[in-house]
């Protein structure tokens, strides 16, 4: 029989050893994640792309986007444009020429005041920091994934009338930021030391 100090040591040791996996397999889920969005009922990018393709010009009237939700008192991605916004967003110069532009367009920049529109600026982000929990922690080096969805819109009015839509946007966001600093915990406080001399 081994002496009692061996056999304690043995019982110690599977134990640690067990807490150590389990500690080192949790790191990763001990990271932070962070997501922003607009609060709007689009799930995703295709659902706000169709509810702006249903939109029909000089059909569609603006007691029916209303009734759909794409009105700017309850959907806060929608931004109102006056016609001095719309005229600096389709600014008619030496390149572009007013009988190249889309005829809603025209004829809601000759319409004056009654020509008014819709901006439309929806993103869903998620931020998930992922890699070494120790080194994130510590400051030496921090990996984030971001992914969702961004959609724009814009849609034009005389008076109640829609005479033109388009849209666009980035239906798959699906990026890496990678920062490392060499000093750790020390980057930010050599940053700092100008500052306490002074």
């Amino acid at each position: 029989m081994p002496p009692l100090p061996a056999r304690l040591s043995a019982r110690l040791v599977r134990p640690s050893v067990v807490c150590a996996t389990l500690l080192l397999a949790a790191c990763s889920s001990l990271l932070p994640d962070t997501s922003s969005r607009t609060q709007t009922g689009w799930v995703d990018y295709d659902d706000a792309r169709v509810s702006i393709e249903r939109i029909v010009p000089y059909e569609t009237h603006k007691s029916t986007l209303d009734a759909a939700g794409l009105e700017p008192r309850s959907n806060p991605a929608i931004t109102i444009l006056t016609y001095s916004d719309i005229l600096q967003r389709f600014a008619v110069g030496s390149v572009v020429r007013s009988e190249d532009l889309d005829r809603g367009i025209r004829e809601c920049l000759t319409a004056g005041k009654r020509c008014h529109g819709y901006s439309i600026v929806a993103r869903r982000t998620k931020r998930d920091r992922i890699g070494n929990f120790w080194l994130d922690s510590l400051g030496f080096r921090r990996e984030v994934d971001v992914t969702g969805w961004s959609f724009n819109a814009l849609i034009l009015f005389i008076d109640d009338l829609v005479v033109y839509t388009v849209h666009g946007g980035q239906p798959n966001i699906r990026e890496r930021e990678l920062t490392r600093n060499p000093l750790g915990p020390l980057q930010s406080w050599g940053e700092q030391v100008p500052t306490i001399i002074r």
